[in-house]
């Protein structure tokens, strides 16, 4: 199938669930109050995008590459970045709801989420080496053998994060939420 290719381009208050994209690569755009709700975004070039205030939640990305791509506002419920394509791979999240979404053996260091919403998220065996979580919620998200070491988690909450099971050094956490460190060990603190 051929692709489109597409620059510098606004998108604005498009419903793709009813007027699909065309398929194809697209750089430099920008994408506002679209709805992108279940829709099939396989095998898409995004590169040097903005979506802001797009509803993404159980978008296909199957091999869909997402460069220097930002998320702003975005409803995004049960994205799963773990099946986009990982060359190259660079995204921030400002002010999103990434519930039930999965982010399972994806490498992101250095990456960027702020005021997201990110319950239930599956961290596991990732690599989010230096990363900062401000001010972001972790109600019952995974962790399991993720690498966090250097990554900044001071003003994040309500995770729970086994020390033995995780790569941990370094990483900043404050005295208000370190306790989310020792539930593993089943201990009463008062």
């Amino acid at each position: 199938m051929n692709k489109n290719y597409t620059a510098d381009q606004r998108f604005d208050k498009i419903d793709f669930t009813i007027s699909p994209l065309s398929f194809g690569d697209f750089e430099q755009c920008q994408f506002s109050h679209c709805n992108f709700n279940g829709v099939d975004l396989n095998d898409f070039n995004f590169i040097n995008c903005e979506f802001m205030e797009c509803n993404l939640s159980l978008a296909q990305i199957n091999g869909t590459t997402f460069q220097d791509v930002n998320f702003e506002n975005c409803k995004m419920v049960g994205f799963n970045l773990e099946a986009c394509n990982k060359f190259g791979l660079k995204v921030k999240f400002n002010h999103c709801v990434l519930n039930n979404s999965s982010f399972y053996e994806v490498q992101l260091p250095k990456s960027h989420f702020k005021d997201c919403a990110l319950e239930n998220v599956d961290f596991a065996y990732a690599d989010f080496s230096q990363a900062y979580f401000e001010n972001c919620n972790l109600k019952n998200a995974i962790f399991d053998q993720t690498n966090l070491e250097k990554a900044n988690l001071t003003s994040s909450y309500n995770f729970s994060i086994n020390p033995t099971q995780n790569k941990i050094k370094n990483a900043k956490f404050s005295r208000e939420n370190c306790l989310g460190l020792l539930d593993i060990f089943n201990v009463k603190i008062e």
